[in-house]
C-alpha cells in the first residue's frame, strides 16, 4: 500500500492546487454567465478552443522529455530544453502579433486583433513557465508549485470580478448612480468579453515573480545533438497531444459550422455554442483528478526503473483511479440539478445539461488512456500514441459532421465519448502486446457499468415522494456501499484493502 499512500498523497497535494485553483476559476462560469449573453462568450469559446491546441505547439512534448531525460543530467537538459522553449516561443509570438488582425478578421472577429495578441502572450508565458513546474515536479517541491499556481489563479478570479462585478455593472448603470463616475469610465463596453483574457494575462505574468529561483538557476546552453534526441522523443508526443486536444475541442469549432440554421427554435449557432461550452465546463470535475494524478504519476513512472514503479503497481494505481473516477462522475452526474442552479444562473444554459454525464464519461476513459499510456513512453514508442490519437481524433470528426445536423450539441458529447472508448481500447491493446500490464479490466467495466446503471436509475426514483437530494444520490450510495464490499476486506472489524 505504500506507492499507493504516496502517490495518493501527491495526487491530493497537487490536487489541493488544481482543485482550488479550477473551483475558484469554476465560480467564474457564474460570473460570465451572469455578465453576458451566450452569443457574446461565442469568441472566448471558441479562441480558448484555438488556444489549448496553439499551447501544445508552444511546448511540443518537452516536459515529457525532461521527465524522460532528466534524471540523466537535470542541470543539462533544464538548461537545454528551456533555451529551446524561450526561443520557438518567442518566434511564434511574432508570428501571432504580425498576422493577428486579419486572423481574427477570418475567424469573424473583424477588429478584435487585440484579443489574439493577448492570447500569444498567454501561450508563450505559458509554456516558458512549463519547464520551471515540471522542474519543481521532478525535485518533488510540491508546496512552491501549489503556491505559484494557487496566486496566479486568485489572482485571475480577483481581476475578474474587478471587471465584470465591479466597473461592468457602474458603467451599464445597474447599481444606479452610485460610485465616483471614473469608475464607470474605466470599463470599455467594446473590450467586452475581452476582459476575461486580460485578467488571465495579468494573473499569467505573475508567475514569473514566483518561479524567480527556477529562473535564475537557468543558464543559456544549446547542443544540436542532444536537442535532436530530445525532438525525435517529444514530437510524436507533441502530435499526441495535438490529436488529444483537437479531439477535446473539434466539437467546440464543428458545432457553430454544421449545425443547422433554427436547430434550437429562438436560438442562433453561437447561442447553441455558448451553451455547450459552458455546460461542458460542468466536467470539469473529472478534468480536475485526471490532471492532479497526471502531476504525481507521471514523474514517478517515468523515473529510473526500480521495484516501486512496477508494472504491478501501475495496475494497482490505475484500478484505484477507476474507482475515483466512477464515484465522481456519478456523484457529480446525481446531483446536476444542484451545479445548474448554483453555477449556470441564466436559465437558457440549462437545456444543454444532458451533455455533462456523457462528458464526464469520456473524461473519464481518456484517464485511463492517459495512465495506460506510460507504457509507449517508457519504452521510447511515442509514436505509438500519435497513431492512436488520431484515430480518436478521425473518430470524433467525423462523429461530430455526420451527427450534428441530425441530434446538435448532443453529437459532440457522444462523438467525444467514443472517441475516448476507442482511444483506451487500442492503448490497453498495444500495451499487452509491447509491456504487459497485470490490469484489473474486468472489474473496471463491472464499476462503470454499475456507475452508469446507478445515473439511470436516479432519474426514476425522483418519482417517489421523498426529498430530491436522496433520491437523487441513492445510486451512488449502493455503488459506493458495492465498492466497500467488494475492495475491503473485513476481518476482526477492520478494513484491509486488496491491492492485487
Amino acid at each position: 500500500m505504500s506507492i499507493l499512500k504516496k502517490l495518493a498523497g501527491e495526487t491530493l497535494s497537487y490536487g489541493f492546487s488544481t482543485i482550488l485553483g479550477r473551483s475558484l476559476n469554476f465560480l467564474l462560469v457564474f460570473v460570465h454567465t451572469w455578465a453576458f449573453l451566450p452569443a457574446e462568450l461565442g469568441i472566448n469559446v471558441k479562441l480558448y478552443g484555438y488556444m489549448a491546441i496553439a499551447n501544445i505547439v508552444y511546448t511540443y512534448g518537452m516536459e515529457t522529455a525532461y521527465f524522460r531525460f532528466a534524471k540523466e543530467a537535470p542541470q543539462k537538459y533544464y538548461n537545454l530544453i528551456l533555451s529551446a522553449i524561450i526561443v520557438t516561443s518567442g518566434l511564434f509570438t511574432l508570428i501571432l502579433f504580425l498576422f493577428s488582425d486579419p486572423l481574427m478578421a477570418q475567424l469573424g472577429y473583424a477588429g478584435k486583433g487585440v484579443f489574439l495578441k493577448w492570447l500569444a502572450l498567454i501561450l508563450a508565458i505559458d509554456a516558458v513557465t512549463a519547464i520551471p513546474f515540471a522542474k519543481l515536479r521532478l525535485e518533488q517541491k510540491i508546496k512552491k508549485f501549489v503556491l505559484a499556481k494557487i496566486i496566479s489563479i486568485l489572482i485571475n478570479v480577483g481581476l475578474n470580478l474587478v471587471f465584470l462585478v465591479g466597473l461592468k455593472p457602474l458603467h451599464d448603470g445597474i447599481w444606479g448612480d452610485i460610485g465616483p463616475h471614473f469608475l464607470r469610465d474605466l470599463y470599455d463596453p467594446s473590450i467586452g468579453a475581452g476582459y476575461i483574457f486580460m485578467a488571465n494575462l495579468i494573473a499569467n505574468a505573475s508567475l514569473f515573480y514566483w518561479l524567480g529561483a527556477e529562473f535564475k538557476a537557468y543558464r543559456w546552453e544549446w547542443d544540436w545533438k542532444e536537442f535532436t534526441s530530445l525532438w525525435v522523443y517529444s514530437y510524436p508526443i507533441m502530435f499526441m497531444s495535438l490529436a488529444a486536444m483537437f479531439n477535446v475541442m473539434f466539437d467546440r469549432l464543428l458545432l457553430e459550422e454544421y449545425l443547422p440554421e433554427g436547430f434550437y427554435p429562438g436560438q442562433t449557432s453561437q447561442d447553441a455554442l455558448g451553451i455547450y461550452g459552458n455546460c461542458y465546463k460542468l466536467s470539469v470535475f473529472m478534468s480536475l483528478a485526471i490532471q492532479a494524478f497526471k502531476y504525481s504519476a507521471e514523474p514517478f513512472f517515468l523515473g529510473k526503473k526500480n521495484n516501486v514503479n512496477n508494472k504491478e503497481n501501475l495496475a494497482v494505481v490505475t484500478h484505484w483511479f477507476v474507482i475515483v473516477c466512477t464515484l465522481l462522475w456519478v456523484g457529480v452526474s446525481s446531483n446536476l440539478f444542484w451545479i445548474q442552479q448554483l453555477f449556470l444562473k441564466k436559465a437558457i444554459y440549462w437545456e444543454g445539461i444532458g451533455v455533462v454525464p456523457i462528458l464526464l464519461l469520456a473524461n473519464l476513459f481518456l484517464g485511463i488512456y492517459y495512465t495506460q499510456s506510460i507504457w509507449f513512453k517508457q519504452t521510447n514508442k511515442t509514436y505509438m500514441g500519435t497513431i492512436i490519437t488520431l484515430v480518436g481524433l478521425a473518430v470524433t470528426v467525423v462523429g461530430n459532421i455526420y451527427w450534428i445536423p441530425t441530434y446538435g450539441y448532443m453529437a459532440c458529447a457522444w462523438s467525444f465519448l467514443l472517441s475516448s472508448v476507442i482511444m483506451t481500447l487500442m492503448c490497453y491493446l498495444g500495451g499487452q502486446y509491447f509491456d504487459p500490464t497485470p490490469y484489473r479490466w474486468m472489474e473496471a467495466l463491472v464499476y462503470i457499468s454499475l456507475g452508469a446503471l446507478a445515473i439511470y436509475s436516479g432519474k426514476y426514483l425522483n418519482q417517489i415522494p421523498i426529498p430530491l437530494f436522496f433520491t437523487q444520490n441513492a445510486g451512488l450510495s449502493l455503488l459506493l456501499l458495492f465498492l466497500l464490499v467488494k475492495e475491503f476486506q473485513w476481518k476482526g472489524g477492520k478494513p484491509k484493502i486488496k491491492t492485487s
